[in-house]
């Protein structure tokens, strides 16, 4: 008997394992990404412009953060609205959240020094307490967007634009967020093995009933 608990036992602890295992995901649509989130709150820059030292802090909804970029930030017009960039071109980040924040989003793009949009690749990434997941985005434009949900608390993220010169990591409606997912769903080879586990205490109950009749 003590056979059949164990091997039931280690059955349910990998998949327990595996599901709680930090992991984020990556929405390429603004739609899917405010689906799987709670409590959005976004910050549309509409309240600041020019230049402004760093590490700068505001705030998106109930949640705050810090943004910097290595000489400074600067908030201007693109298409109508306002949008934060850099002072450099160099990469832009955020960290320092407040209020339970585990997904970010938001349109990520390269614009010149006169805030002209310039299309060419971005490189985003977000951190948790288990990694860093990066993507690229390949002709960036002001539809591009990315956003991040993490099971976990999100530490930072951060826009780099490729190929430096004249081009500055430019985002539009940031916004921060929570989980709001089930616990981690198994991948198919934990429920296969949770199935072999049971598998095994199933056989090993009928070994056990037969040799009892038999006795």
């Amino acid at each position: 008997m003590r056979q059949i608990i164990l091997l039931t036992c280690v059955a349910v602890a990998a998949l327990a394992s595996t599901a709680a295992e930090a992991a984020i995901t990556v929405y390429t649509t603004e739609a899917g990404f405010l689906a799987a989130i709670s409590a959005p709150g976004t910050d549309d820059f509409e309240d600041a412009n020019g230049f402004f030292t760093s590490p700068l802090t505001r705030s998106a909804g109930v949640y705050s953060y810090a943004t910097n970029a290595t000489g400074g930030l600067y908030f201007g017009n693109v298409g109508g609205g306002q949008v934060l960039s850099t002072n450099n071109s160099v990469t832009l980040s955020f960290n320092t959240f407040t209020g339970g924040v585990s997904a970010l989003g938001g349109f990520f793009f390269n614009t010149d020094s006169s805030f002209n949009v310039v299309s060419g690749p971005v490189t985003v990434s977000a951190a948790d307490a288990d990694g860093t997941n990066t993507q690229i985005i390949t002709g960036a434009t002001t539809a591009s967007f990315l956003g991040f949900v993490s099971n976990g608390a999100l530490l930072s993220a951060a826009v780099t634009p490729a190929g430096g010169g004249n081009k500055y990591a430019t985002v539009n409606n940031l916004t921060l967020g929570e989980y709001q997912g089930v616990a981690g769903v198994p991948e198919p080879a934990s429920w296969a093995m949770l199935i072999a586990g049971f598998g095994l205490t199933g056989a090993a109950m009928r070994r056990r009933r037969v040799a009892a009749t038999i006795a």
